[in-house]
């Protein structure tokens, strides 16, 4: 399934050459949709507020493992449609800020990446 592609570093929509609204395909769509489920807030998703990490409740102020973080991150990654298996590599924690990849493998058995 093709998603809008985003940019990596501001996280928002980008045009492709004719000045469209790029589009992303199989697999790095996969990849690019777990990214925003791992950035997805739980509560956030107006229309199913079960969906998304715990960060207010599990992660944010409370020091939690490293280990329990990436497990987080893992689950909301599975979430996404035709992802079967994912894998979750913190890059940077600095100040409040984490970034990472996340890599996932679609049912075909493709790995592929994308930053979150």
């Amino acid at each position: 399934m093709d998603t809008l592609l985003l940019d990596t570093v501001a996280w928002d929509l980008v045009t492709d050459t004719a000045g469209n609204i790029a589009v992303a395909s199989e697999p790095y769509a996969l990849a690019q949709d777990a990214a925003s489920a791992i950035r997805l807030f739980q509560g956030e998703l107006w229309y199913d507020t079960s969906q998304g990490v715990p960060y207010w409740t599990v992660i944010l102020g409370l020091s939690a493992p490293l280990a329990l973080v990436k497990s987080q991150f893992v689950a909301a990654a599975l979430t996404v449609p035709g992802v079967i298996g994912a894998e979750c590599f913190i890059t940077s924690f600095s100040g409040r800020r984490m970034s990472g990849q996340v890599q996932v493998e679609n049912q075909a058995g493709k790995i592929t990446a994308a930053v979150f």
